[in-house]
Formats: C-alpha cells, sequence, structure tokens
C-alpha cells in the first residue's frame, strides 16, 4: 500500500499530463522520462508502459522481477525486442543526527555528477526534493577546488535540522532516490533534454513499433519485454530471457554522442541527429555479423542514416539474450544520447523517429527464412 500512494504522489510531482492533449510521441516521451524508476523501484515507469502496451499486445504477462512481457502473433520466429525501464538513481543509505541523508548509487554514476544537483527522494508521504550537498568554495583550499568530491562524502540534504525532523517527511533507509530534471523541448530545436534517456528512450521505441505493427501486421512472434534492472548488471534481461526463449534478440538502448566538448574520436564517432546507431562492439556483447549485415541493408532499403559505433566501457541487455540457453542472434541498436548517466540529457526526435522506422522494417524482414539464415553457421 505504501510503494501504490508513494508512485502515484511520484507520477503528479513529475507533471504527468495526458497523452491526448499534445502530441502523442512528444507526450509520451514527457512522460516517461519524467517517472521517476531506479532499479528496483520501476513501478511508475511499469504503469506507462503496460498502459500502452495491453491494448496493442495479443497477451502481457510479467517475469518474477516485473519485467513486462507483451506478445504479438501466435506463430513464426520468437523475437525478443527489448528495452529497460529502469534508470540510474539511489537509495537512501542512513541519516545522520544532524538530518542529512547518505545516498547508495544505483547504476554507474560518475562521481563528479553528483554533487552540487537536485534529487527527489520518493518516501512513504510521498516525494520530498533534495539537493547533495558540496564543499564552500570559500572554505576550500586552492588544492581542494580542483579534486573530486568522491560520493561517500556525498550527503542528501532535505532541510531537516535532526532526524525526527527527516522521519517526520515519511524518510528512512532504503527509499529510492531519482534525478529532480524535468522534460524540456530545448530552445524549440527537435532536441529534448530531460533525465533517464537511457533507456526510456528505447521503451518509447518499443511503444511506437509495437503501434504500427498491430496496424500493418509481421510475420513472427514478437516479445517486446520492458526489463528492469540492467543498470545494476543486466538482471531482468536474464529473467525475462529465460522466459522467451528468443531465436533472435534486438535491445533498443540509448547510445553514446562523441559530439559534445572533450570527446574523442576514438570513444565515440555518433553524433546527436545523425540517425539512429548500431553498436558493432561494447563491453558486454559482439552483435551477430549476419544482423549486423541486415539492419545496414534494411536501413539503406529505407534511406534511413545508420551511424556505427565501438564503444568501451559499456553493457547492455542483448548480452544475456546472445548467451540463453544455446544462444540467439543479437544486436544492439541506439537511439542516439547525449550526456547519458548523468542529470540532463539530450535526444534528437529525428532520431527517434528513425530508428522506430528501422526497428518496424526489420521486424517485418524477420519471417522464418531470415531467421533460420541469421542461425545458420554452416560453413561454406
Amino acid at each position: 500500500m505504501r510503494f501504490a500512494t508513494l508512485f502515484a504522489a511520484a507520477a503528479l510531482a513529475f507533471g504527468a499530463s495526458p497523452l491526448a492533449a499534445q502530441d502523442r510521441t512528444t507526450a509520451l516521451l514527457r512522460e516517461l522520462s519524467d517517472a521517476a524508476g531506479p532499479p528496483g523501484f520501476e513501478e511508475p515507469v511499469r504503469k506507462v508502459m503496460v498502459r500502452e502496451m495491453r491494448p496493442l499486445a495479443d497477451s502481457l504477462s510479467y517475469d518474477g522481477l516485473g519485467s513486462v512481457i507483451a506478445r504479438q502473433g501466435a506463430s513464426g520466429p520468437r523475437i525478443m525486442l527489448d528495452a529497460h525501464m529502469d534508470e540510474l538513481g539511489g537509495m537512501v543509505r542512513r541519516v545522520t543526527g544532524e538530518g542529512f541523508l547518505s545516498m547508495q548509487m544505483l547504476g554507474g554514476w560518475l562521481d563528479q555528477a553528483i554533487a552540487g544537483q537536485r534529487w527527489v527522494i520518493l518516501g512513504s508521504k510521498g516525494p520530498v526534493r533534495a539537493v547533495t550537498g558540496i564543499r564552500d568554495v570559500h572554505l576550500t583550499s586552492g588544492d581542494e577546488r580542483n579534486r573530486l568530491i568522491p560520493r561517500d562524502a556525498v550527503f542528501l540534504d532535505v532541510g531537516a535540522r535532526n532526524a525526527a525532523e527527516v522521519a517526520a517527511l515519511g524518510l528512512s533507509p532504503g527509499d529510492p532516490v531519482v534525478p529532480d530534471s524535468p522534460f524540456e523541448i530545448l530552445n524549440g530545436t527537435m532536441n529534448y533534454a530531460g533525465k533517464a534517456w537511457d533507456d526510456r528512450i528505447g521503451c518509447a521505441v518499443l511503444i511506437e513499433a509495437m503501434r504500427r505493427l498491430k496496424a500493418s501486421g509481421h510475420p513472427n512472434q514478437i516479445f517486446f519485454v520492458a526489463t528492469v534492472q540492467e543498470e545494476i548488471g543486466l538482471r531482468g534481461a536474464r529473467a525475462s530471457t529465460a522466459i522467451v526463449k528468443p531465436d533472435v534478440g534486438i535491445a533498443i538502448e540509448g547510445g553514446v554522442t562523441g559530439d559534445a566538448g572533450g570527446a574523442r574520436a576514438e570513444e565515440s564517432q555518433a553524433r546527436l541527429g545523425g540517425g539512429p546507431g548500431m553498436f558493432l562492439y561494447d563491453s558486454s556483447a559482439l552483435p551477430n555479423r549476419k544482423m549486423v549485415a541486415l539492419v545496414k541493408e534494411v536501413a539503406a532499403a529505407k534511406g534511413i542514416p545508420l551511424q556505427l559505433d565501438l564503444v568501451q566501457g559499456y553493457g547492455d541487455d542483448s548480452a544475456e539474450m546472445q548467451s540463453f540457453a544455446g544462444g540467439a542472434p543479437t544486436v544492439n541498436l541506439v537511439v542516439p544520447a547525449r550526456y547519458t548517466h548523468a542529470h540532463n540529457g539530450i535526444v534528437n526526435r529525428r532520431d527517434f523517429d528513425q530508428m522506430v522506422e528501422l526497428v518496424v522494417a526489420l521486424l517485418q524482414r524477420l519471417d522464418a527464412g531470415a531467421v533460420a539464415r541469421l542461425r545458420d553457421f554452416t560453413p561454406e
């Protein structure tokens, strides 16, 4: 009961608005980005996904961790299209006698992205705003000013004077914490700023692809899977893959751009607005080479620009789909995003729309013959 009330209040706190009142896609992206959902606390995101997916699915179920599995089609190859619902966040670790809260980070945060930020703690009485403290510049030495603040030295400040006032706000250890970073259309451009594009942008691709394929039809059993706990070890994908048993797996993720200040060419070649991307390598998985060729072919046939990238220090759900049981051909397709794993990211609407078009065309090509060819490793 506590979490049902908590999550309902969180949705209101982040300003969710009826989808019919705005451009449907923009409104969906806004709602998904604003929803609070760190690993293990994905309920607000799951609520949106189920609301959108259920009318488009032949069946809808859940795995034992809370991932959503929506199926379209009753025959043909078993195709798993995956995006994860969770975002980087944290949970309250302990409350000090002076009314500050330490935080257990959930996911791969950069230490420099944590201090001096605004957050929302989802307490038993509803959302509570907080800031992470930072040493005042007037109190620091010259050497200290250039030193990174370690995450263990950062505390949440909710304005309380002592532990009793923290408790009165409905806060206690274990409460989830998310960035306070509302969605914005960035100065009238095609770029959208917000939190959690890794991987709410992928969640939106799942929904829009389902919508189009419901209308057009396809030759497969497609399992649209919104997973949990990706940011702490691909846990949801492991559980869902065991249920779906895919013949082919496709992960949809937020990518990494190299077009922001300070990036080096060898780190990422992708740019915002340059079209959807495909990873040829990341630290968790290598894509199936025939899948790579097929994606390139489909993109060329549709006139969709396709960005290719190789990224160190990155993992995605395709690694679990790829290695389950006897294995499956997989690929990781990405919507480029600036500033992932931080409070404020940026995605491009055209990149998103082209990704949906690419995914729909790819799924329509994956009939029984195409899947058999992808899974055939007989030497020529």
